[in-house]
C-alpha cells in the first residue's frame, strides 16, 4: 500500500459510463458494481467497521482496528487513471473493494476486500473482471499482488480467473502476477461463472421455499385475487403470504397488512398494486429480504416515455438490492415440478407435467398459449412470461433450462431481442444439448410492443433467421408450428436422415403427405397404402416393415367410421417402441399425444404422454412441416461445432492504430485498402481521374488492359457504368468520352487494371450493428440478385463452417459450385476471404461499415476490386463483450 506525500481532496473525475454494471452473484442475487467516489467516505467507514479481525489481517498484514481520515480520504479520491478502485454496493451499502495502483508502465498492483458476510458469493471474481477490464483500456497488461501464506481465498480468487498467473515466494509474503492478456482459458472461466450465477438467479425465482401475493383485494377477478386463488389451486408446496392493508384473511388464508410484517421468511414476491405504488413495495421487499419479484402490475414501459422512466427505476432499484425482477406487464411464472407446485401466474389452467419449457414475451398471449398446449397434452417443465422484460429476458432463462434436468426442449416466444449476441452464444452451445424452438414475430420497430427493447435495427429479417440458423436454433413461422416441432422433439429420437415412410389407410391422404414431404426436401418412400378396412393389425406389421429402409415414418388413420382407434393406437405404439426412430401421425384428424397415458403431478390437471409417445397432427402435411424442421436440426447437429481458426497474416496492433489515428469524433472514413492490407486482403489499386489524358496515363502506370467504370458506389450499381478490355490509348479515350456524356452532370470515373476472366462478381462487407454487434454479409454482385438482395449474414468471428455455410447460403450461390454451365471457382479462396473480414470485424468495434464491391471469384482465387470503410466511435464493451454485467 502506498500514500502519495501530500493528500488534497481530489475532484471527483469522470469515469467512462460502462465502468458502472449491475452484476449477478453466485448465488443468484445481484450487487451494482462502480468506480468509488469522494463521497463514499462515510460508506466505506461503515463497511470498515463491519469487517473481521482476520480479513483486515489479511488486507493490510496486520492489525488495523480503523481507518484514519488520511487514508479514507486516499482511499475515496482516485485519478481514474494510474488509480482505480471499483466497489459493489448491495443497496446502499457497500460490501467489497477492489484497487489497483500503477507502480511502472505496464504494472500495478492489485487489491481487493469483501465483507464477511458477502464472501463466498463470487464478489471478488466479477470485481476482477471488472477492474481487469478497466486496466487494460489504461495501458495497463499486469497485475501483481502481494499475499500472505495463509489468505488461500485471495490466492484461489487470483488463480482461477484465467490469466496466466506466476507466484513467488520472499520475506514471508506470495507475490503473485497476473497477465491480463485475455485468454481463452479466462473467457472459458467468465461464460462458466455468468452461466452459473444466472442459471441460480433463475432456479431462485422458480423454486421459491414460500410466496407473497402483494395487492391480493376482496373482490374475485382482481389480478391479486386471481394469482392468489391460482397458487393456492396448484396446492403451492410453501406457504403463502396474501399482504393487504385491512383484511384479516383472503381466501381463507391469513392475511398481513405489509411484507415485513410476515413473520416467516419470503423467497418470492408477486406485486399486484398500482404502477405508482411498485417502487415502495420493492423497497419493503428488499428490507425484508425478498430474493426475487414478479411484477404483474401494468403501467410502465408499455404506456410511454413515463412509464418507462418507471419501469428503469423500477430495475435500477430491484437490481441494487439483490433482486430478479420478471416484468412489468407480465403474466407470471410456473413450475410444474411435484416438489413445488408453482402456478404465480394469471392463468387458471396450466399445462400437466411434461419435458418443455416455455418462455413468453407476451403476457395477453400467454394464457392462450398455455391453454394449447394444455389441450395438445403436451405437459411442460416451467414456464416465464416475462412482460416488459425490465431485468429477466429469455437469455436467462436459456441459461436455466440448459442445466435443469426436467427440461428436454425449450420454446421461445420473443417480440424483440435483448442482447442478440449473447443469444447466439448461448444457444450455439445449448443446442447441441437441447433443441430451442423459436417464434420471433416483428421485423420492424413498428411491430414491437412499446416498453420491449427495440429489434434488430440496420438489418432485414433475414439476418435474423441467419443468426438463428447458425445458432442451431430451430425458427418457426408461427405458434402451430411451434407446438408442433415441440411434442416431436419431446417424445420421439431424431430422425438419422431424410427418408420418409409412408403408412396409410387413405391414398389421397398419403399422396398429399408425399408431396408435403417433396416440397420441404424430405425424400418419400412409395407409400404403403392398406385400405379404408385396414385392421390394427395390418397397422403394426407395416411399421414394422417400414421402419429398417427408411428414417422417420408418418402414419395415417383416418377410418370412414370410427371403430378400432384405440386398438390401432396400440399396435402403432407397439411396433414404434424402441425402433429409435421417429413416428409421426394423423389420427382421426386429432392433434396431441398417442401413448400410454400418466398422472400427472404437476400444477395441470388430467394426464400426460411419457417419452416414445406418438405425436398426433390435424394433418399429413402439418407432420411433414414438423418432421422438416426436426430433420434439418439434426443435420446441424451433425456438423462439427468449430472454433474460429488462427490465420496468418493479421497484424491487428497495426489495424487498431490505423484506426485510432483516423477516427475523430465523428464518423469518419479510412482507407480502406490499408486496412483490409493489416489483414492479409490485397485490393487492386484504382486511380480516379478527372481527363481523358489522365486516365491514359494512369492505364499506363497501372498496365494494359483496363476497366474505366463509374467511381461513386451509387453510379457504379447502374447498368452500363463499366468499359471492360480496353488495351490501348484510344480506346480508353472514347469510353471516357461515351461514360462523361452518360453520367453527366456528376462523371466521376476510376481507372484499374483488367481481372483475369472468367470471373463470378460478389460483393462482401461487415458492419456492427447497434443490436447484433459485429455482422459479416455475402451476396452475389450480379444487378438480379442485387434487386433482390440474395443476401446472407453471418456473425463473426467466422468459423471454417460458418464461412462455408455463408457462401452457400444466397440463392445464386450454385453459380459458384459449377452448376448451370458455371466453371467451379476457389470457392476456398472466397471462405479464407470471409474469414480474415470476420475477424477483423470482430476486433474492431470501431469499423461501422466495410464493404468489398466488387470481388471477383475466378478458377485459381480471390480479387478484391474496390472497397470502402466507414469508422465511428465505439466506447466500452459490445453487448455480449467485456466483464459480464446485466443488461
Amino acid at each position: 500500500m502506498r500514500f502519495a506525500s501530500t493528500l488534497g481532496t481530489v475532484e471527483a473525475a469522470q469515469y467512462p459510463a460502462h465502468w458502472e454494471a449491475d452484476v449477478v452473484l453466485s448465488d443468484g442475487g445481484t450487487a451494482h458494481v462502480r468506480p468509488i467516489r469522494p463521497a463514499d467516505a462515510d460508506r466505506l467507514r461503515s463497511f470498515y467497521g463491519r469487517l473481521s479481525d482476520e480479513s483486515i489481517y489479511f488486507r493490510f498484514f496486520g492489525p488495523r482496528p480503523r481507518l484514519s481520515e488520511r487514508e479514507i480520504t486516499w482511499f475515496t479520491n482516485v485519478d481514474y487513471e494510474s488509480r482505480v478502485a471499483l466497489i459493489a454496493t448491495i443497496g446502499t451499502e457497500m460490501v467489497a473493494v477492489i484497487r489497483y495502483d500503477r507502480i511502472e508502465p505496464g504494472e500495478a498492483e492489485v487489491a481487493f476486500l469483501v465483507e464477511d458476510a458477502h464472501q463466498g458469493r463470487g464478489v471478488a471474481s466479477v470485481l476482477l473482471e471488472h477492474l481487469a477490464a478497466t486496466a487494460r483500456e489504461k495501458g495497463i497488461a499486469r497485475f501483481v499482488a502481494d499475499v500472505l501464506p495463509a489468505n488461500q481465498k485471495m490466492m484461489a480468487v487470483l488463480k482461477q480467473v484465467g490469466y496466466t498467473a506466476q507466484s513467488r515466494f520472499a520475506d514471508g509474503v506470495v507475490r503473485m502476477t497476473l497477465d491480463l492478456t485475455p485468454t481463452e482459458t479466462a473467457q472459458e472461466v467468465t461464460a462458466s461463472r455468468e452461466h452459473r450465477a444466472e442459471s441460480r438467479s433463475i432456479e431462485r425465482l422458480l423454486s421459491p421455499g414460500s410466496v407473497a401475493v402483494v395487492g391480493a383485494g376482496r373482490e374475485p377477478g382482481g389480478i391479486g385475487q386471481t394469482v392468489l386463488r391460482n397458487l393456492l389451486g396448484a396446492d403451492f408446496a410453501g406457504p403463502v403470504y396474501p399482504v393487504h392493508r385491512e383484511a384479516r384473511a383472503l381466501a381463507g388464508v391469513r392475511a398481513y397488512p405489509s411484507v415485513t410484517a410476515i413473520d416467516g421468511e419470503v423467497d418470492l414476491a408477486v406485486l399486484a398494486v398500482p404502477a405508482d405504488g411498485v417502487i415502495e413495495v420493492v423497497k419493503e421487499c428488499a428490507e425484508k429480504g425478498v430474493r426475487g419479484l414478479i411484477v404483474v402490475s401494468s403501467g410502465f414501459g408499455e404506456t410511454g416515455p413515463e412509464g418507462r422512466a418507471r419501469q428503469d427505476e423500477l430495475a435500477r432499484i430491484a437490481r441494487a438490492y439483490g433482486l430478479r425482477v420478471v416484468g412489468p406487464n407480465c403474466l407470471g411464472v410456473a413450475n410444474t415440478d411435484p416438489a413445488v407446485r408453482l402456478n404465480a401466474t394469471l392463468a387458471a389452467t396450466l399445462p400437466g407435467l411434461g419435458r418443455v419449457g416455455f418462455f413468453s414475451q407476451s403476457g395477453a398471449l400467454g394464457t392462450a398459449l398455455l391453454q394449447r398446449v394444455a389441450q395438445r397434452g403436451m405437459g411442460i417443465s416451467s414456464f416465464v412470461s416475462a412482460g416488459n422484460r425490465a431485468d429477466v429476458s429469455g437469455n436467462d432463462l436459456l441459461q436455466y433450462w440448459e442445466e435443469d434436468p426436467r427440461t428436454d426442449v425449450i420454446l421461445l416466444y420473443l417480440e424483440s431481442l435483448g442482447n442478440p449476441r449473447k443469444f447466439a452464444r448461448l444457444a450455439r452451445r445449448i443446442s447441441r444439448r437441447k433443441p430451442i424452438v423459436v417464434v420471433k414475430s416483428g421485423g420492424t420497430t413498428q411491430d414491437v410492443p412499446t416498453g420491449h427493447a427495440a429489434p434488430v435495427l440496420g438489418l432485414p429479417d433475414t439476418a435474423l433467421s441467419a443468426l438463428f440458423e447458425q445458432a442451431g436454433v430451430i425458427r418457426v413461422d408461427d405458434l402451430i408450428q411451434q407446438f408442433d416441432v415441440a411434442q416431436l422433439l419431446a417424445y420421439q429420437p431424431l430422425p438419422a436422415g431424410s427418408r420418409v415412410g409412408l403408412v396409410s389407410n387413405s391414398d389421397a391422404m398419403a399422396l398429399l403427405a408425399a408431396d408435403a414431404c417433396v416440397r420441404v426436401g424430405l425424400e418419400p418412400r412409395p407409400p404403403v397404402n392398406l385400405g379404408a378396412r385396414a385392421c390394427p393389425e395390418e397397422f403394426g406389421e407395416a411399421l414394422t416393415s417400414v421402419i429398417p429402409d427408411v428414417d422417420a415414418v408418418v402414419a395415417i388413420y383416418m377410418p370412414p367410421i370410427p371403430g378400432d382407434g384405440a386398438k390401432v393406437a396400440a399396435e402403432l405404439l407397439r411396433a414404434s417402441r424402441d425402433c429409435g426412430k421417429p413416428v409421426l401421425a394423423t389420427f382421426e384428424g386429432r392433434i396431441g399425444m398417442l401413448g400410454e397415458l400418466r398422472v400427472g403431478t404437476g400444477t395441470g390437471t388430467g394426464t400426460v404422454p411419457g417419452r416414445g409417445s406418438i405425436p398426433s397432427y390435424a394433418a399429413p402435411e402439418e407432420a411433414v412441416r414438423a418432421l422438416a424442421h426436426v430433420v434439418r436440426h439434426a443435420r446441424w447437429l451433425e456438423r462439427p461445432a468449430g472454433v474460429p481458426e488462427e490465420i496468418e497474416g493479421v497484424d491487428t496492433g497495426a489495424a487498431r492504430d490505423l484506426v485510432l489515428a483516423t477516427l475523430g469524433d465523428a464518423p469518419a472514413r479510412i482507407d480502406a485498402s490499408e486496412l483490409l492490407a493489416c489483414y492479409g486482403v490485397e485490393v487492386w489499386p484504382s486511380e480516379t481521374v478527372e481527363s481523358p489524358e489522365e486516365a491514359v496515363e494512369a492505364a499506363s502506370r497501372l498496365g494494359w488492359p483496363v476497366v474505366l467504370k463509374a467511381a461513386g458506389p451509387e453510379a457504379a450499381m447502374r447498368a452500363g457504368t463499366v468499359r471492360l478490355g480496353l488495351s490501348g490509348p484510344d480506346g480508353v479515350r472514347d469510353a471516357y468520352a461515351d461514360l462523361t456524356r452518360q453520367l453527366e452532370p456528376e462523371a466521376v470515373l476510376t481507372v484499374q487494371r483488367m481481372a483475369p476472366q472468367p470471373a463470378v462478381p460478389t460483393v462482401a462487407g461487415v458492419m456492427d450493428d447497434p443490436a447484433f454487434g459485429a455482422v459479416v454479409s455475402f451476396g452475389l454482385g450480379e444487378i438480379t440478385a442485387r434487386l433482390l438482395r440474395d443476401e446472407a449474414y453471418r456473425l463473426a468471428p467466422l468459423t471454417r463452417e460458418d464461412a462455408a455455410a455463408l457462401v452457400r447460403s444466397p440463392r445464386a450461390a450454385p453459380l459458384l459450385l459449377g452448376e448451370y454451365g458455371y466453371p467451379p471457382v476457389a470457392v476456398e479462396a472466397l471462405e479464407d476471404l470471409l474469414i480474415r473480414l470476420g475477424r477483423l470485424a470482430d476486433d474492431l468495434p470501431e469499423v461501422a461499415r466495410l464493404t468489398l464491391d466488387p470481388v471477383l471469384v475466378g478458377e485459381s482465387g480471390v480479387i478484391v476490386l474496390g472497397a470502402r470503410a466507414v469508422l465511428r466511435s465505439h466506447e466500452g464493451p459490445r453487448p455480449d463483450g467485456g466483464p459480464r454485467r446485466l443488461g
